[in-house]
């Protein structure tokens, strides 16, 4: 008796608060003409769907089922009336020609769309006809990135699996609060310009619980940044994780407060890496974390290269790109190149504050050639255990 009155109770309980949580309507793309075969546009299908849940007063849900769903460029627009969930449990294919998607430099973008999610499931831009493109020399399109967010606020994406992007696999601009989590994202080593994950003009973003192999950055923090947090990221192969390159302009905005921790960079170019142009600029990078870092068969583990230039036209001028309040704390592993550390900073803009805590990174090829620091312009100090030798 007892024991039917606490289960009696408990659904009472239970069936009171439902009353005061707010339901979520479905609107499945298949209801609203798309079709799974993998061959059908269904571009048309997915606006629809997208257009009603948006319009709902009651939170919403647009649901991709299980399937291959070849969409061309959309762009799913705010704002909505409500928090709005976009779930997919099947695959987003773009088409063959990267002529479709590839003159838009997005394929799938949200535009001033606050308190939405992103959960789940596959998309794959098909960019390996693209790469071969650039890769010959031929006129070729800008190319598109995977997923974009513009203008978005309070943005949750989970679970993403991103596929051979054109470019970018994920471009978050002009945002705020988003979190990304449990992300996979792969492209091959060679698949030229394909960032993971890149950052611009936003704040408040968290990205955690990720792996991402590609062709460029894992992750990419460009001007204009500024509170980030990023934390157990798988890396490799790839670049690492990059602040910049800045400086392409006079006016552009610094980057401030990023975070990078408890990550793991494996047979990268580059491990954490500040890069900006040697010619004049007002921009500026300043307090910086990067934390328990493991670095494996890694070029360059740590890198501020303030003479960035990877095209054959370099400015040969002189960085205007401030960097100051740089922490390396805990970072250890093995170095690829002899050159493990590496601060290679402006003449007329030293970097200044830079600390170095607990570094130990080794070189391949330690017994002929041990791990060595290159430093220029670089004003900082050292704490506890420091190999190779730092020059503060």
């Amino acid at each position: 008796m007892a024991n039917f009155r606490t289960s009696f109770l408990a659904l009472v309980f239970f069936s009171f608060i439902s009353l005061f949580l707010p339901s979520c309507l479905a609107y499945n793309v298949v209801s609203y003409g798309a079709r799974g075969d993998g061959r059908t546009d269904s571009t048309t299908a997915f606006l629809r769907a997208w257009s009603a849940a948006c319009s709902s007063t009651s939170p919403a849900n647009v649901y991709v089922p299980r399937g291959t769903f070849l969409i061309r460029t959309v762009t799913f627009t705010g704002p909505c009336r409500s928090r709005i969930e976009f779930r997919v449990d099947g695959t987003l294919v773009a088409p063959a020609d990267y002529n479709a998607i590839g003159h838009s430099g997005f394929w799938i973008l949200f535009y001033k769309v606050s308190r939405l999610s992103v959960y789940g499931g596959t998309i794959n831009a098909q960019g390996s006809a693209f790469w071969s493109c650039r890769k010959a020399g031929r006129s070729c399109p800008q190319g598109a990135k995977s997923i974009s967010f513009f203008w978005c606020d309070d943005v949750l994406v989970s679970g993403l699996t991103s596929l051979n992007s054109q470019t970018k696999h994920v471009g978050i601009d002009y945002s705020s609060r988003v979190r990304v989590e449990n992300l996979k994202i792969r492209a091959p080593s060679r698949s030229p310009n394909t960032d993971g994950i890149h950052i611009e003009n936003s704040r408040g973003v968290t990205i955690t619980g990720s792996t991402i192999m590609t062709g460029d950055d894992c992750i990419s923090i460009g001007p204009g940044s500024m509170n980030l947090w990023i934390q157990e990221i798988g890396c490799g192969p790839g670049h690492g994780i990059s602040i910049g390159s800045l400086g392409s302009s006079n006016n552009e905005a610094g980057v401030v407060n990023i975070t990078v921790t408890n990550s793991v960079f494996t047979k990268t170019q580059n491990g954490v890496r500040v890069k900006s142009w040697a010619r004049p600029s007002g921009s500026y990078v300043k307090n910086l974390m990067f934390r328990n870092l493991i670095m494996r068969n890694v070029g360059y583990p740590i890198i501020i290269d303030q003479n960035y230039c990877p095209y054959n036209s370099c400015p040969h001028q002189n960085s205007g790109v401030k960097v100051s309040q740089v922490t390396y704390k805990n970072v250890k592993g093995t170095s690829s190149t002899q050159v493990a550390m590496k601060l290679d900073c402006s003449y007329t803009n030293p970097c200044t504050g830079i600390k170095l805590q607990d570094i130990k990174l080794t070189h391949n090829d330690r017994l002929r050639r041990p791990a060595i620091s290159y430093c220029r312009n670089a004003r900082g100090r050292h704490s506890g255990t420091v190999i190779p030798k730092g020059c503060f």
